[in-house]
């Protein structure tokens, strides 16, 4: 090969590492805010209805600082690559997206939409060429939430709120037929939600043992 050329290809791979590590410096200070905020949100399992608001107020500023990493990281990415490097902070974003939408659904008893978990995370609709919250990425995270919540289903009955599965449950179900409406196209997408009617199906058993036993006073939808 012509040397001059060696020496072009040389700089190229020079300047993709030190664009890696760059973008690998922002990724982990993503994913440590991903392990507060997780960490914080496992607590909603044992945490009491009456404490829940305090609980979600103390994650929401974490989740926000997010906003500053994005910020730095659209710094760095050059024009029009977002597919090529967008695997390196794909799961962190899905999990702070995650976050978003539950702590809305905790707080409102809300769906978060795509837009509105982008702004959550400060993600601008004109950086789409170098970072963006995809549809897929979006739609994987609602699915978390569904797995979460299934979990908080069983254990809000253990610390006796006997509501929160009826809530849940119906929250779910709309979810779910909106999914059933989407033509998905991608496998690991459509296993994920081939998965949710197993959750659906623990907090089905829930609501029902809670009927049963009459330990609440919200009507359980047919």
């Amino acid at each position: 090969m012509d040397p001059i050329e060696l020496e072009r290809i040389n700089v190229v791979l020079d300047h993709d590492v030190e664009l890696r590590e760059k973008i690998k410096e922002q990724v982990n200070e993503l994913d440590k805010k991903m392990r507060t905020i997780v960490g914080i949100l496992n607590k909603i399992h044992s945490t009491r209805p009456e404490a829940m608001p305090a609980l979600l107020d103390s994650v929401k500023p974490v989740l926000n600082s997010c906003q500053a990493v994005t910020s730095a990281l659209v710094l760095i990415i050059p024009k029009n690559q977002f597919w090529r490097w967008k695997d390196m902070w794909s799961n962190s974003i899905r999990t702070a997206a995650f976050a978003a939408v539950l702590i809305e659904y905790l707080s409102n008893r809300t769906l978060l939409s795509l837009e509105k978990v982008s702004d959550t995370l400060g993600v601008r609709s004109e950086w789409s060429d170098r970072l963006s919250l995809p549809v897929e990425d979006y739609l994987h995270a609602l699915i978390t939430v569904v797995n979460e919540l299934s979990r908080l289903a069983v254990n809000a009955v253990t610390l006796g709120n006997f509501e929160e599965p009826l809530k849940i449950s119906a929250f779910v179900k709309d979810l779910f037929t909106g999914f059933s409406m989407l033509n998905l196209k991608n496998d690991t997408l459509r296993r994920r939600f081939d998965g949710l009617k197993y959750d659906i199906k623990k907090i089905e058993e829930v609501v029902y043992d809670v009927s049963l036993r009459n330990l609440t006073n919200i009507s359980v939808e047919k």
